[in-house]
């Protein structure tokens, strides 16, 4: 073989999967929390401890170089913080988390598919901290795992009340995620909503407790997004079947609605045998992916004719939502991958659904809702910004589109 021909792939050890990522950075965020609520608890132990002046005996001291841990899928960087004694008697702060030369955590290794499912996906911080470093680990006292499971509730408290009004919200997507966890009276439901702002930089702007067919319940999550100062979006983006148009009705009536393609095509070949849903499938394709509303109105009149007959609630089912599902066309024609589904949500809160839905046992809504916030939170940092965000001007000014094509002062869609 000539030597000319072979290619030398680099960077070969390295992962682009999202999940290792993912994976590697909760193991990561998570020790390091450990560790300073650790190093909390260990300082409780001298604050009666004082100088002459009543200033503390014993202070942090920034920390020690940063070092890696192997674990099963990677290195994960760690800092353990120093502390010093200013009153001459010694006093060293040593991780049971973390001990000093350590490189290589076995139990986290084995542990670590479980700790994503039970540590970040359900909150059981405890079981999952025991896991992690063994139980031998004499600094994983319970002030420290109660320490610990504060500063999460507390970092949701903050993030659920801040202020919305500094930024203009251009879309929304809201959708109900259930984890497939169970209480001890019903199912775990979230109701997620993520917004686009005006540079397209896409957020989480609520995760809250509630019933994803319940209107009361969306009516409390949309009205305390109003009492946070969100104004109206230009284009909602949602189920059909969720109770959330009502109160989006109700707290932002000048709101265009467009439902999901993606959760009516499911709902509608439901409704069908299975031997129909292929060609029913193409058919509900040829609608949504038309490039101008004639197109998409004549694919629709085929469907009807074709399924009337002989599958009304069928037909009826698509029918309902007829004009909300063809809202996408008055929008820039960048922006259809983006608007015609809720898949930002879908796609952050997939890997939950899948990994959750083999779990048993009984949680607390809270302690869901503290994982789900985390690991929303850990997701958003790697989005990337609308596609073709500078279009979010013209919608926010008015600008008409028609088929996604901005229409000009003649009427005409700009070439």
């Amino acid at each position: 073989m000539d030597k000319n021909t072979v290619v030398e792939f680099t960077g070969r050890q390295e992962t682009a999967d999202p999940l290792t990522e993912l994976l590697c950075r909760g193991a990561r965020e998570l020790l390091q929390q450990a560790i300073e609520a650790e190093l909390s608890t260990f300082m409780e132990g001298f604050k009666n401890r004082r100088l002459d002046d009543d200033r503390a005996a014993v202070v942090r001291n920034g920390h020690l170089p940063e070092r890696d841990i192997q674990i099963g899928i990677g290195p994960v960087k760690v800092k353990v913080p120093k502390i010093r004694s200013k009153d001459g008697e010694p006093v060293t702060f040593r991780s049971a988390l973390v001990p000093p030369y350590v490189r290589k955590a076995r139990s986290l290794e084995a542990a670590l598919p479980w700790l994503y499912l039970k540590g970040v996906s359900t909150g059981e911080m405890e079981e999952a901290l025991s896991i992690l470093v063994g139980l031998e680990a004499k600094g994983l006292s319970a002030s420290t795992v109660a320490r610990l499971k504060g500063q999460w509730k507390n970092e949701y408290a903050t993030w659920r009340t801040r202020r919305l009004d500094k930024d203009r919200w251009v879309y929304i997507w809201a959708d109900g995620i259930y984890s497939g966890l169970r209480s001890e009276e019903s199912k775990l439901c979230a109701l997620v909503v993520i917004g686009v702002n005006e540079r397209g930089e896409k957020h989480f702007l609520a995760i809250e407790d509630g019933e994803r067919e319940s209107t009361l319940s969306w009516k409390g999550v949309l009205g305390k997004l109003k009492e946070r100062g969100m104004n109206a979006p230009e284009l909602a983006i949602g189920d059909g079947a969720m109770g959330f148009w009502t109160g989006l009705e109700e707290a932002y009536p000048e709101t265009r609605q467009q439902r999901c393609w993606v959760h009516k095509t499911a709902n509608v070949l439901n409704k069908l045998p299975k031997s129909c849903q292929p060609k029913a499938k193409r058919f509900l394709h040829d609608i949504w992916q038309s490039e101008a509303r004639v197109g998409a109105e004549k694919a629709f009149d085929t469907f009807i004719k074709t399924y009337e007959a002989k599958y009304p609630k069928v037909v009826e089912c698509l029918l309902k939502d007829h004009e909300e599902l063809m809202s996408f066309y008055d929008f820039p024609a960048k922006h259809w991958q983006s608007i015609r589904t809720t898949n930002p949500i879908e796609s952050t809160f997939g890997t939950i659904r899948h990994r959750t839905k083999r779990s048993k046992g009984c949680l607390s809504r809270e302690g869901m809702l503290h994982m789900l916030f985390k690991l929303g939170m850990c997701a958003e940092e790697k989005w990337r910004k609308l596609r073709s965000f500078d279009y979010l001007a013209k919608v926010i000014t008015g600008v008409k589109f028609k088929d996604g094509e901005e229409v000009t002062t003649a009427g005409q869609s700009a070439a």
